[in-house]
């Protein structure tokens, strides 16, 4: 009878827990795309989120980026590369707080062709 209570507990829970942060649903570029140039780099989550802080790096060098979204909580991110970037492997970094207050962060990769 326990067992059944706190199984069906979980089972009741699951979803609001699940519902509780947001949630990157796509990154410009994809995460582990090949592109040959990077004009924007963007996230799209499910639910605003206030995104504090990026960084994008290639190989232990900090990548300059310029923020196009400012500090207020949205559901879509923008940034954009100072500089055209260069063949290579890049990762780009995010802590952010999610509108219920949890904080939050990823990562996504990707690798600049010629």
């Amino acid at each position: 009878m326990i067992r059944q209570t706190l199984l069906g507990l979980a089972v009741a829970i699951a979803p609001m827990v699940a519902a509780a942060h947001s949630k990157s649903e796509a990154t410009t570029p994809a995460d582990g795309a090949t592109v040959t140039e990077v004009p924007e780099l963007s996230m799209r989550f499910d639910d605003p989120m206030r995104i504090i802080s990026v960084m994008l790096t290639a190989t232990d060098d900090d990548i300059e980026i310029e923020r196009e979204t400012g500090m207020d909580p949205a559901t879509e991110f923008r940034a954009v590369p100072l500089e055209e970037l260069a063949p290579g492997s890049y990762r780009f970094d995010w802590r952010g707080m999610a509108s219920d207050g949890h904080p939050m962060q990823g990562s996504f990769s990707f690798t600049v062709a010629e």
